[in-house]
Protein backbone atom coordinates (compact mmCIF):
# COMPACT_ATOMS: atom_id res chain seq x y z
CA UNK A 1 0.00 0.00 0.00
CA UNK A 2 2.62 2.39 0.92
CA UNK A 3 3.87 1.73 -2.67
CA UNK A 4 0.46 2.69 -4.19
CA UNK A 5 0.41 5.70 -2.54
CA UNK A 6 4.25 7.09 -4.18
CA UNK A 7 3.92 5.14 -7.54
CA UNK A 8 -0.09 4.52 -7.91
CA UNK A 9 0.97 0.95 -8.37
CA UNK A 10 0.70 -2.33 -6.16
CA UNK A 11 2.71 -4.48 -8.09
CA UNK A 12 -0.10 -7.05 -8.11
CA UNK A 13 -1.86 -9.31 -10.95
CA UNK A 14 -5.11 -10.87 -10.19
CA UNK A 15 -5.86 -13.91 -12.30
CA UNK A 16 -9.75 -14.84 -11.99
CA UNK A 17 -10.55 -18.71 -13.15
CA UNK A 18 -14.09 -20.39 -12.71
CA UNK A 19 -12.99 -23.11 -11.22
CA UNK A 20 -9.27 -23.49 -8.95
CA UNK A 21 -9.63 -27.64 -8.84
CA UNK A 22 -9.89 -27.97 -12.21
CA UNK A 23 -6.99 -28.68 -14.17
CA UNK A 24 -7.42 -26.92 -17.45
CA UNK A 25 -6.38 -23.73 -14.92
CA UNK A 26 -2.98 -25.52 -13.98
CA UNK A 27 -0.86 -24.78 -16.42
CA UNK A 28 -2.58 -21.44 -16.83
CA UNK A 29 -1.55 -20.33 -13.58
CA UNK A 30 2.06 -21.91 -13.84
CA UNK A 31 2.50 -19.34 -17.03
CA UNK A 32 1.24 -16.54 -15.37
CA UNK A 33 3.03 -16.80 -11.99
CA UNK A 34 6.37 -17.32 -13.66
CA UNK A 35 5.67 -14.23 -16.26
CA UNK A 36 4.42 -12.43 -13.04
CA UNK A 37 7.27 -13.79 -10.91
CA UNK A 38 10.43 -12.70 -13.98
CA UNK A 39 8.52 -8.87 -13.55
CA UNK A 40 8.92 -8.71 -10.00
CA UNK A 41 5.23 -8.89 -9.23
CA UNK A 42 2.85 -10.69 -7.39
CA UNK A 43 0.06 -12.87 -8.72
CA UNK A 44 -3.43 -12.97 -6.70
CA UNK A 45 -5.49 -15.62 -7.69
CA UNK A 46 -9.28 -15.80 -7.02
CA UNK A 47 -12.27 -18.53 -8.13
CA UNK A 48 -16.04 -17.45 -8.92
CA UNK A 49 -16.85 -20.82 -8.98
CA UNK A 50 -18.57 -20.93 -12.83
CA UNK A 51 -21.05 -17.85 -11.40
CA UNK A 52 -20.86 -14.50 -13.02
CA UNK A 53 -22.42 -12.82 -9.99
CA UNK A 54 -19.46 -14.18 -7.67
CA UNK A 55 -17.06 -13.04 -10.86
CA UNK A 56 -18.49 -9.72 -10.96
CA UNK A 57 -18.45 -9.28 -7.07
CA UNK A 58 -14.54 -10.57 -6.94
CA UNK A 59 -13.60 -8.39 -9.53
CA UNK A 60 -14.95 -5.63 -7.90
CA UNK A 61 -13.35 -6.50 -4.86
CA UNK A 62 -9.80 -7.04 -6.62
CA UNK A 63 -9.98 -3.56 -8.49
CA UNK A 64 -8.49 -1.23 -6.13
CA UNK A 65 -5.92 -3.25 -5.33
CA UNK A 66 -4.33 -4.41 -8.40
CA UNK A 67 -2.61 -3.10 -11.38
CA UNK A 68 -5.18 -5.43 -13.59
CA UNK A 69 -7.09 -8.63 -13.84
CA UNK A 70 -6.45 -11.86 -16.07
CA UNK A 71 -9.96 -12.81 -16.46
CA UNK A 72 -9.65 -16.60 -17.95
CA UNK A 73 -13.50 -17.68 -19.54
CA UNK A 74 -14.91 -15.21 -18.22
CA UNK A 75 -18.79 -15.57 -18.11
CA UNK A 76 -19.62 -11.81 -17.28
CA UNK A 77 -21.54 -10.49 -20.28
CA UNK A 78 -19.64 -7.99 -23.32
CA UNK A 79 -21.07 -4.57 -21.25
CA UNK A 80 -19.67 -5.74 -18.14
CA UNK A 81 -16.24 -6.47 -19.64
CA UNK A 82 -15.89 -3.55 -21.25
CA UNK A 83 -17.16 -1.18 -17.93
CA UNK A 84 -14.33 -3.24 -16.04
CA UNK A 85 -11.67 -2.29 -19.06
CA UNK A 86 -12.68 1.19 -18.23
CA UNK A 87 -11.28 1.33 -14.97
CA UNK A 88 -8.52 -0.76 -14.91
CA UNK A 89 -6.33 -2.83 -17.11
CA UNK A 90 -8.09 -6.03 -18.12
CA UNK A 91 -6.91 -9.05 -20.14
CA UNK A 92 -9.55 -11.93 -21.59
CA UNK A 93 -8.03 -15.37 -22.09
CA UNK A 94 -10.02 -17.73 -23.89
CA UNK A 95 -12.69 -14.75 -24.62
CA UNK A 96 -12.48 -12.00 -27.29
CA UNK A 97 -14.85 -8.59 -26.60
CA UNK A 98 -14.18 -5.93 -29.01
CA UNK A 99 -11.43 -3.48 -27.85
CA UNK A 100 -10.51 -5.36 -25.04
CA UNK A 101 -6.95 -6.97 -25.11
CA UNK A 102 -7.13 -10.86 -25.61
CA UNK A 103 -5.54 -14.44 -25.57
CA UNK A 104 -6.33 -16.73 -27.68
CA UNK A 105 -5.49 -20.04 -28.72
CA UNK A 106 -5.17 -20.75 -32.60
CA UNK A 107 -8.40 -23.40 -32.64
CA UNK A 108 -8.23 -24.85 -36.41
CA UNK A 109 -4.75 -26.94 -36.36
CA UNK A 110 -5.95 -29.06 -33.71
CA UNK A 111 -9.50 -29.13 -34.36
CA UNK A 112 -8.78 -29.95 -38.20
CA UNK A 113 -6.26 -32.70 -37.60
CA UNK A 114 -9.07 -34.19 -35.10
CA UNK A 115 -11.73 -34.13 -37.62
CA UNK A 116 -9.48 -35.57 -40.57
CA UNK A 117 -8.29 -38.02 -37.79
CA UNK A 118 -11.92 -39.22 -37.57
CA UNK A 119 -13.00 -39.09 -41.29
CA UNK A 120 -9.73 -41.54 -42.05
CA UNK A 121 -11.19 -43.97 -39.32
CA UNK A 122 -14.76 -44.23 -41.26
CA UNK A 123 -16.92 -41.87 -39.15
CA UNK A 124 -19.74 -40.07 -40.58
CA UNK A 125 -21.28 -39.10 -37.75
CA UNK A 126 -19.29 -37.06 -34.94
CA UNK A 127 -21.47 -35.23 -31.84
CA UNK A 128 -19.75 -32.33 -29.44
CA UNK A 129 -20.53 -31.95 -25.54
CA UNK A 130 -20.50 -28.09 -25.45
CA UNK A 131 -19.93 -26.25 -22.15
CA UNK A 132 -22.85 -23.98 -20.61
CA UNK A 133 -23.89 -21.54 -23.30
CA UNK A 134 -22.19 -18.24 -21.39
CA UNK A 135 -18.78 -19.62 -22.26
CA UNK A 136 -18.04 -17.95 -25.25
CA UNK A 137 -14.69 -20.66 -25.97
CA UNK A 138 -17.67 -23.45 -26.31
CA UNK A 139 -19.49 -21.71 -29.14
CA UNK A 140 -16.15 -21.06 -30.75
CA UNK A 141 -15.34 -24.80 -30.76
CA UNK A 142 -18.59 -25.63 -32.20
CA UNK A 143 -18.56 -23.34 -34.67
CA UNK A 144 -15.06 -24.10 -35.99
CA UNK A 145 -16.14 -27.87 -35.77
CA UNK A 146 -19.61 -27.35 -38.07
CA UNK A 147 -17.02 -25.63 -40.59
CA UNK A 148 -14.51 -28.62 -40.22
CA UNK A 149 -17.21 -31.30 -40.83
CA UNK A 150 -18.65 -29.88 -43.40
CA UNK A 151 -15.57 -29.64 -44.86
CA UNK A 152 -15.15 -33.59 -45.04
CA UNK A 153 -18.90 -34.74 -45.66
CA UNK A 154 -19.61 -35.21 -41.70
CA UNK A 155 -22.78 -34.82 -40.01
CA UNK A 156 -22.34 -33.02 -36.64
CA UNK A 157 -24.89 -32.81 -33.61
CA UNK A 158 -24.45 -30.68 -30.33
CA UNK A 159 -25.78 -32.19 -27.53
CA UNK A 160 -27.36 -30.00 -24.06
CA UNK A 161 -25.22 -28.11 -22.64
CA UNK A 162 -23.16 -29.07 -19.54
CA UNK A 163 -20.80 -28.20 -16.82
CA UNK A 164 -17.36 -28.43 -18.24
CA UNK A 165 -16.73 -31.18 -14.76
CA UNK A 166 -16.60 -35.10 -15.17
CA UNK A 167 -20.36 -35.07 -13.96
CA UNK A 168 -21.32 -32.51 -16.77
CA UNK A 169 -20.04 -35.46 -19.11
CA UNK A 170 -21.17 -38.57 -16.94
CA UNK A 171 -24.74 -36.83 -17.37
CA UNK A 172 -24.81 -36.43 -21.27
CA UNK A 173 -24.05 -40.32 -22.06
CA UNK A 174 -27.45 -41.04 -22.99
CA UNK A 175 -27.93 -38.35 -25.06
CA UNK A 176 -24.61 -38.58 -26.64
CA UNK A 177 -26.50 -41.94 -27.51
CA UNK A 178 -29.55 -41.16 -28.79
CA UNK A 179 -27.30 -39.22 -31.57
CA UNK A 180 -26.44 -42.47 -33.54
CA UNK A 181 -22.97 -41.02 -33.25
CA UNK A 182 -19.97 -42.94 -33.47
CA UNK A 183 -17.34 -40.12 -32.28
CA UNK A 184 -17.71 -37.16 -29.66
CA UNK A 185 -15.54 -34.61 -28.77
CA UNK A 186 -16.25 -32.70 -25.74
CA UNK A 187 -15.35 -28.92 -24.79
CA UNK A 188 -13.26 -30.20 -22.20
CA UNK A 189 -11.05 -33.37 -20.82
CA UNK A 190 -13.17 -33.12 -17.77
CA UNK A 191 -16.39 -33.87 -19.64
CA UNK A 192 -14.54 -36.18 -21.73
CA UNK A 193 -13.43 -38.30 -19.00
CA UNK A 194 -16.96 -38.35 -17.47
CA UNK A 195 -18.28 -39.75 -20.65
CA UNK A 196 -15.42 -42.24 -20.85
CA UNK A 197 -16.25 -43.32 -16.98
CA UNK A 198 -20.14 -43.24 -17.97
CA UNK A 199 -19.30 -45.91 -20.92
CA UNK A 200 -17.52 -47.73 -18.59
CA UNK A 201 -20.25 -48.18 -16.14
CA UNK A 202 -22.38 -49.21 -18.92
CA UNK A 203 -19.93 -51.63 -20.54
CA UNK A 204 -20.04 -49.42 -23.90
CA UNK A 205 -16.83 -50.12 -25.51
CA UNK A 206 -14.46 -47.43 -25.98
CA UNK A 207 -13.76 -47.15 -28.86
CA UNK A 208 -15.12 -50.16 -30.29
CA UNK A 209 -18.49 -48.47 -30.33
CA UNK A 210 -18.09 -44.65 -29.53
CA UNK A 211 -14.78 -42.63 -29.84
CA UNK A 212 -14.23 -40.18 -27.53
CA UNK A 213 -11.70 -36.99 -27.92
CA UNK A 214 -11.23 -34.09 -25.37
CA UNK A 215 -10.15 -30.78 -25.23
CA UNK A 216 -6.75 -29.11 -23.65
CA UNK A 217 -5.19 -32.22 -23.07
CA UNK A 218 -5.28 -31.58 -19.03
CA UNK A 219 -3.07 -33.36 -16.15
CA UNK A 220 -4.57 -36.96 -15.78
CA UNK A 221 -5.74 -37.63 -19.86
CA UNK A 222 -3.14 -39.80 -20.62
CA UNK A 223 -3.95 -41.49 -17.73
CA UNK A 224 -7.44 -42.60 -18.59
CA UNK A 225 -9.00 -45.83 -19.42
CA UNK A 226 -8.03 -46.05 -22.16
CA UNK A 227 -5.41 -42.52 -22.66
CA UNK A 228 -7.74 -40.18 -24.19
CA UNK A 229 -7.11 -38.72 -27.57
CA UNK A 230 -7.48 -34.46 -27.19
CA UNK A 231 -6.37 -31.25 -28.63
CA UNK A 232 -4.36 -29.47 -26.68
CA UNK A 233 -3.72 -25.93 -25.69
CA UNK A 234 -1.01 -24.13 -24.82
CA UNK A 235 -2.37 -22.84 -21.81
CA UNK A 236 1.02 -22.15 -19.96
CA UNK A 237 1.71 -19.63 -23.00
CA UNK A 238 -1.64 -18.45 -22.98
CA UNK A 239 -0.93 -17.32 -19.31
CA UNK A 240 2.35 -15.74 -19.77
CA UNK A 241 1.11 -13.64 -22.83
CA UNK A 242 -1.54 -12.76 -20.76
CA UNK A 243 0.60 -11.38 -18.15
CA UNK A 244 2.48 -9.45 -20.54
CA UNK A 245 0.09 -8.58 -22.42
CA UNK A 246 -1.44 -6.70 -19.01
CA UNK A 247 1.59 -5.21 -17.96
CA UNK A 248 2.47 -3.76 -21.47
CA UNK A 249 2.44 -0.26 -22.07
CA UNK A 250 0.65 -1.09 -25.22
CA UNK A 251 -0.83 -4.56 -25.42
CA UNK A 252 -0.72 -4.79 -29.56
CA UNK A 253 3.01 -4.81 -29.59
CA UNK A 254 3.38 -7.48 -27.23
CA UNK A 255 2.61 -10.82 -28.73
CA UNK A 256 4.19 -14.60 -29.33
CA UNK A 257 5.60 -15.44 -32.47
CA UNK A 258 2.85 -16.69 -34.94
CA UNK A 259 2.06 -19.87 -34.43
CA UNK A 260 3.36 -20.01 -30.93
CA UNK A 261 -0.63 -20.55 -29.76
CA UNK A 262 -1.45 -23.04 -32.30
CA UNK A 263 -3.91 -26.05 -30.66
CA UNK A 264 -2.42 -29.54 -31.48
CA UNK A 265 -4.10 -32.92 -32.12
CA UNK A 266 -2.81 -35.79 -29.56
CA UNK A 267 -3.57 -39.40 -30.68
CA UNK A 268 -3.62 -41.73 -28.23
CA UNK A 269 -6.42 -44.50 -27.75
CA UNK A 270 -9.89 -43.60 -27.11
CA UNK A 271 -10.47 -42.97 -30.60
CA UNK A 272 -10.52 -45.51 -32.85
CA UNK A 273 -11.93 -47.02 -36.25
CA UNK A 274 -16.43 -46.30 -36.68
CA UNK A 275 -17.85 -49.55 -36.18
CA UNK A 276 -19.40 -49.84 -39.80
CA UNK A 277 -15.41 -49.48 -40.96
CA UNK A 278 -13.71 -52.36 -37.99
CA UNK A 279 -16.77 -55.14 -39.52
CA UNK A 280 -16.02 -54.48 -43.21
Amino acid sequence: MARFVTTGRTGTVALVLSDITNPVFFDLVRGAERTTALEGQTLVVAETQGSSVIEQETVDRLLPTVDGIILASSRLDKDQIRNLSEQKNIVLVNRNVDAVPCVLPQLQPGIREAVNHLAGLGHTSLAFLPGPTAIWMSRQRLKLLQEEVARVGMSLVATSPAEPTMEGGRKALAEVLDTGATAVIAYTDLMAIGLLLACKDEKIPVPGKLSIIGFDDVFGSRFTSPPLTTIRTPLALMGEEAVRRLTAENSEEITLPSGMLQTEFVLRKSSGPSPQAAQS
